[in-house]
């Protein structure tokens, strides 16, 4: 991928003059029906709203002191026209007497559409969501406590809220469509850390970026447009359940290649249901994935390279291995054609049960009305989490961060669709050449990379063969790091995949710093 362009936002009003009247003279610009236009719109007044609170936490037997910031900030044109006020919350340790040596991360979520609520308040804000240990809602009315896995002893914290999302709007609102792309939020979110760290004087601070989701693909394709436009490196990226190749994970007809990536984590959904042969249910979630894992990247995706030419003989060896693997009646394995779309699998898996499964955390179990419909009626894994994320932070913002807002927090958001990701026509969009691109100009630059074995939405061998097809130089191999949690898409709604990951990305972050 190229490096990404900056997109012009919205343009000035400007006067057109029409025909002119009385010999050369140019008359008034008109407008409908020869009746003079209006003039140019006053160009609207957004003032910059903040909440500053002061706060403490134990982390790691420490007693942490800090400052917590919730507020706008006005993005603006060259001739001071606002364009969007961006909300964001922001954590930094208080008595730090040199910033310089204090690393500063920014955090965002994806969707597109969605709020930073999950990684602020599911595992590197001070304050998390209280749930089961199994990742499992409390019965409302929803808690949140003192987050003991933050990451906040050992870098300061900003939440960015992309525009739309959250309390985030476009100036004025009817301009919203062009953050909504690409490239567009790309802009958006590159200036906003721009600003932030030039009125903070954070310049000289260690940076991290951290995504999740479709906030993987912001901080890939970041890493470049930071770099190359604002000249600012990055001393490490933090991807959580990543999607930097689109074509990884996208059904469609004529592209084979997530049927073979999804392979291994239908193995252990499967595996998890109790579903697998005896002789794979015994041996272990590890070795259930490792076998699945193999016959996705062999027979199986040499069967599916066949396509209709495959032997009657083959493809009877290929319906019996899946069914093997997938814990799926042969059947329907055989008049599905031999490929199985996530969200049939979703469906069919339990359907003796009439149970299907989280698309987000396939350990999850939800209930259809009509169990013979192809597709499930709502996935229950995102459920378990809407209601208990979005009362905690309405709740939390106004009562301890003493922000107010009479507007609608935006948790997960439709407003942003359509999302347009112009340069991409007739293409999957794939922002991994930027990271690679990104890590040899700054050699300094390392990646961590966290997936969840139970993830449907962004599967772990998917992520695994982007980062092989990345074209990075062998000396780089081992700046990036891999970790697996037996979790979902939100592995940190796990409670023991939480104290794994705060493990993991502490170990992280101290191999980034000089």
């Amino acid at each position: 991928m190229h490096r990404l362009a900056l997109l012009p936002l919205a343009g000035m009003i400007a006067w057109t003059v029409f025909a002119q009247r009385g010999g050369n003279r140019p008359g008034p610009p008109q407008g409908a029906e020869g009746t003079p236009p209006a003039a140019p719109a006053t160009p609207p007044k957004v003032e910059e709203k903040n909440s500053k609170t002061g706060h403490t936490i134990q982390l790691n037997g420490q007693t942490i002191k800090y400052t917590a910031l919730a507020g706008t900030m006005v993005l603006k044109k060259e001739d001071g026209t606002p364009t969007a006020s961006i909300f964001y919350i922001a954590y930094t340790k208080d008595d730090v007497a040199d910033l310089s040596k204090r690393p500063l991360t920014f955090a965002f979520n994806g969707g597109p559409g969605s709020s930073s609520v999950w990684l602020h308040m599911g595992t590197l804000g001070p304050k998390r969501v209280v749930m089961d240990p199994e990742g499992n809602p409390m019965p409302p009315p929803y808690k949140f406590t003192d987050n003991e896995y933050s990451l906040l002893d050992l870098t300061d914290l900003v939440f960015i809220d992309p525009v739309s999302t959250g309390y985030s709007r476009a100036v004025p609102d009817n301009t919203a469509r062009n953050f909504h792309s690409l490239k567009g939020d790309l802009d958006s979110v590159a200036e906003f850390i721009r600003l932030y760290t030039t009125r903070n004087e954070r310049w000289a601070s260690p940076k991290f970026l951290a995504g999740e989701s479709y906030g993987t693909t912001r901080a890939a394709a970041l890493s470049g447009y930071l770099q190359d436009n604002l000249g600012m490196n990055l001393n490490g990226i933090i991807l959580l359940s990543s999607v930097l190749n689109f074509g990884a994970i996208s059904f469609d007809p004529g592209n084979d290649l997530p049927y073979a990536l999804f392979l291994p984590t239908y193995t252990a959904a499967a595996w998890y249901h109790n579903k697998l042969s005896k002789d794979l249910q015994t041996a272990g979630l590890q070795k259930a994935i490792d076998e699945s894992q193999r016959y996705a990247a062999g027979p199986y995706t040499a069967a599916l390279f066949k396509g209709d030419s495959i032997t009657a003989e083959e493809r009877a060896a290929v319906v019996k291995n899946l069914a093997r693997l997938t814990g799926l009646p042969p059947q329907y394995i055989d008049q599905s054609n031999l490929r199985v779309r996530a969200d049939r699998f979703e469906k069919e898996l339990l359907l003796d049960q009439r149970r299907t499964l989280g698309r987000y955390d396939s350990r999850l179990e939800g209930v259809d009305e009509d169990a013979t419909a192809s597709y499930p009626d709502f996935d229950p894994s995102y459920a378990s989490v809407q209601g208990a994320f979005t009362a905690a932070f309405n709740q939390y913002v106004r009562t301890e961060l003493k922000f107010d807002s009479d507007q609608p927090y935006e948790v997960l958001t439709s407003k942003v669709q359509p999302w347009s990701f112009q340069g991409y026509e007739n293409r999957y969009v794939n922002v991994a050449n930027t990271l690679r691109d990104a890590m040899i100009e700054n050699g300094s630059l390392k990646v961590f990379v966290g997936m969840g074995y139970y993830d449907l939405a962004t599967p772990f061998f998917s992520q695994e063969y982007t980062l092989d097809h990345m074209g990075l130089d062998p000396k780089l191999r081992d700046h990036i790091s891999i970790s697996y949690y037996q979790a979902g898409h939100m592995m940190y709604t796990h409670l023991k995949s939480l104290e794994k990951a705060r493990q993991d990305l502490g170990k992280f972050m101290a191999s980034c710093l000089p």
